[in-house]
């Protein structure tokens, strides 16, 4: 891939940036914005360089219909406070509103798109609808910059279209993404332990049979981690449970033992009647792993099972964790999670957050972002590229 430090001066050139500021709300309030602070390093080097900025991103899903409740004015309100500059938000994508912002740009100027997925053609499957759209964004620009990495593996028409259509390049946080990907599929540093965790044993299988062959020690967590109790024949109570994986998960763990890999599954659990609602305190008990009661319900990792995980993450020389332990949001089963981030920020090790949930769960339970070597911008984009999947957003980059 070229980067952005390849595509030569741009001064006065209109550059399209795809970005990925799909940030959490509480109402109009971002309640973390690390998604635009990781886009920052690129923006930057392209306003000061003199670039005319376009930027191009998404908000929720709003299914190619204008929805208030999904616009980028926050977004664009607080890239303008992080960036220190004025940032220009059309009312539109394509339309009137976006050609004259674009039109008017003086060289360093920031103008941000409405959300993309206002459009219907944005995210269609049908090939030349999203080219069509892709051609309206492609009259905006220059040259094409990818720097959303949480959307690569979409073949979408801000994503995989437009970059066929213009001279294209990685932003920094593209490449910096990639790189750290690519040290953990081919060249990890060993001992090299993944964490895997979450509600749905089946979003993680293809990273489970793939993350076999190249871990060391493969440690499982959160909801998904009462399938692989089962498939051992414990009892798990009311716990989430993937019945039809069962068979798939028993392979798993015979496979591990075949090859000598280590596969840790929970101990002991956190247990409660029923799922956390309203503001708690909630009853809660722990129990061993292979007996959860008939009328409970595992909702975190118990504290034996949290320090075998941390007691594994301190001999690793590298480390990637994708999913939480248990229901993090809830104060009363956020201790698994928080012992896992904590060994992350306690280890020298090469560790790896992988985006999502986990992103999340590390900033929701206060750690810094420099506690961790990378928290990643994409939790479904890194887990497909881990997987071994080709990523449309980044193939399309490749190809030139």
């Amino acid at each position: 891939m070229k980067s952005i430090n390849d595509l030569g001066d741009l001064k006065g050139k209109r550059v399209l940036i795809r970005c990925d500021f799909n940030v959490p709300l509480d109402g109009e309030t971002i309640t973390d914005d690390g998604r635009i602070r990781a886009a920052l390093p690129t923006l930057k080097q392209l306003a000061e360089a003199g670039a005319k900025v376009v930027v191009m991103a998404h908000l929720g899903r709003p299914k190619g219909e204008v929805n208030p409740k999904y616009s980028l004015a926050p977004a664009a309100k607080r890239l303008g406070e992080l960036i220190d500059a004025k940032v220009t938000l059309a009312d539109d994508v394509v339309g009137p509103s976006a050609k004259a912002a674009v039109a008017g740009m003086a060289e360093g100027d920031i103008v941000m798109l409405e959300n993309v997925r206002y459009e219907p053609a944005e995210e269609s499957k049908v090939d030349a609808e999203r080219e069509a759209l892709a051609a309206q964004y492609a009259e905006f620009g220059d040259v094409f910059v990818s720097d959303g990495f949480g959307v690569v593996h979409r073949k979408q028409a801000s994503v995989y279209d437009v970059a066929k259509m213009l001279p294209n390049a990685a932003g920094h946080l593209v490449a910096k993404e990639v790189e750290v990907l690519k040290k953990l599929t081919e060249t990890p540093e060993r001992p090299y332990v993944v964490i895997l965790g979450g509600a749905k044993v089946a979003d993680k299988l293809s990273v489970i049979d793939n993350l076999l062959k190249v871990a060391d020690t493969l440690i499982i967590g959160g909801g998904m981690g009462y399938t692989f109790l089962k498939a051992k024949g414990h009892e798990v109570g009311t716990s989430l449970l993937d019945a039809e994986k069962i068979e798939t998960v028993d392979g798993y763990m015979k496979d591990a033992e075949a090859a000598g890999k280590q596969l840790l599954v929970p101990t002991d659990a956190t247990v409660s009647p029923s799922f956390p609602s309203g503001d708690g305190p909630f009853e809660k008990s722990v129990v061993a792993g292979d007996s959860i009661p008939a009328d409970q319900m595992g909702l975190d990792i118990g504290p034996e099972t949290a320090k075998a995980y941390a007691d594994a993450i301190k001999g690793a020389k590298t480390v990637f964790w994708n999913g939480p332990m248990g229901v993090f949001e809830v104060a009363d089963f956020a201790d698994g999670t928080k012992a896992v981030a904590q060994a992350l920020a306690d280890t020298d090790a090469f560790t790896v957050v992988g985006g999502g949930d986990s992103a999340a769960a590390v900033r929701v339970l206060g750690f810094p972002d420099d506690a961790f070597g990378h928290i990643s911008t994409g939790g479904g984009a890194s887990l497909e590229y881990l997987e071994g999947k080709t990523l449309p957003g980044l193939d399309v980059l490749e190809g030139n």
